[in-house]
């Protein structure tokens, strides 16, 4: 019994010991080193858009009967691409013209009918100017006299009429010229034609089909204006600028790289997703483009000499300008605030200041770590 006892108390005292052994043995840690040349880059994910995309249609409605470009199909500007039935436009079109046609006519006539009024006013103001002559010297009665004066009135009053009826000819010849034009630029209307160089994107009627004004029947794109609209964390997007280049990853060539810069910001966050849009010109992608494909950016903000790089994973507390981190001082394991500057598009922060010397950070904390725990740098 007593030796029984004695083997325990024995057991005891070893299996301390070791446990002893065992946490205050130096545990490996792996630590951040400071790098050279680093680059910091913002990571983003869009797609493919263009900045010049139109859907155009008629500005009439009626029967399409003829379409001239396809899904593919690259036009020039001014190139027909469809046309509506013009027979009943262009019924309105002749009825225009025949009035305008009738209205020269009855300009003509209004015009010999004031020369009419004219010569006969010049006639009845020298019979007048004869008649009261002869009544001064009464030669003539007066009457007579009195006859012509009113004779002259009535010319001159009928030229005022016809000319009148003149100035109403001519506003009514303006009027229907107007007319003209109108049915005429509706008649163009009927034929639908490229409003710059483009590509058909999409074709969304065949012909047979009774349009309305407005209705799209092809959707155009500007090759030219091609680029990728990408998305970035709002937490991330002050270090953006106009210009800094970026490279593309295309989902359907995830095995190459494009290169671009930053064309435009967006002055308007998403405030559901809080992200910032941007929009990258690709300088080498392939061609063609399709519309709405998925891709990846890095934007390269700047680079550092030299800089100490730590996963954000082994930063707690992190506001986004400092946070705590575990370090490796004089042999052990100790807490520390530090302050953070950059982020890179691999998860990691620049540390820029709050380190006490001769520390290190611990890249990866291990699991049951304590302040004060013996600790080591971990062997790569």
């Amino acid at each position: 019994m007593r030796k029984t006892w004695i083997l325990g108390v024995v057991a005891v005292m070893v299996l301390g010991a070791g446990t002893m052994v065992l946490t205050n043995r130096p545990i490996p840690v792996p630590v951040a080193r400071p790098e050279t040349d680093v680059p910091l880059r913002i990571y983003g994910l869009g797609t493919v858009e263009a900045r010049v995309l139109s859907r155009v249609g008629f500005e009439v409605g009626a029967a399409m009967i003829s379409l001239s470009a396809d899904a593919g199909d690259r036009v020039t500007k001014g190139q027909d691409l469809a046309s509506l039935n013009p027979a009943e436009q262009e019924a309105r079109v002749a009825r225009a013209r025949a009035a305008v046609v009738a209205n020269a006519a009855a300009r003509t006539r209004a015009e010999a009918a004031v020369i009419r009024a004219r010569a006969m006013l010049a006639q009845r103001e020298a019979a007048n100017g004869r008649q009261q002559d002869l009544a001064r010297r009464d030669v003539a009665s007066v009457q007579r006299a009195e006859e012509a004066g009113r004779d002259e009135a009535v010319a001159r009053a009928d030229l005022m009429v016809a000319e009148a009826d003149l100035a109403v000819i001519r506003a009514q010849g303006e009027d229907a010229a107007a007319a003209l034009r109108l049915e005429e630029t509706l008649l163009a209307h009927h034929r639908l034609v490229a409003p710059y160089d483009a590509v058909v994107v999409a074709r969304h009627v065949e012909p047979g089909t009774v349009v309305k004004a407005g209705d799209p029947i092809f959707t155009l794109i500007d090759p030219a204006t091609v680029w990728i609209q990408a998305y970035v964390d709002e937490e991330r997007a002050g270090q953006l600028a106009l210009g800094q280049p970026g490279s593309i990853r295309l989902r359907s060539q995830p095995a190459s790289e494009f290169h671009g810069n930053i064309a435009r910001i967006g002055l308007e966050s998403d405030r559901a997703n809080e992200e910032r849009r941007v929009w990258l010109v690709c300088d080498d992608c392939p061609q063609p483009m399709y519309l709405g494909e998925q891709t990846e950016v890095r934007i390269l903000t700047g680079t550092r000499e030299r800089a100490l790089m730590v996963p954000e994973l082994a930063v707690s507390g992190y506001d986004g300008f400092r946070g705590t981190v575990w370090i490796v001082q004089d042999g052990r394991l100790a807490r520390a605030e530090v302050t953070f500057g950059a982020r890179d598009d691999r998860g990691r922060i620049e540390v820029t200041g709050g380190l006490p010397d001769g520390a290190q950070i611990v890249a990866q904390p291990p699991k049951g770590a304590r302040i004060g725990r013996r600790a080591m740098e971990a062997t790569p």
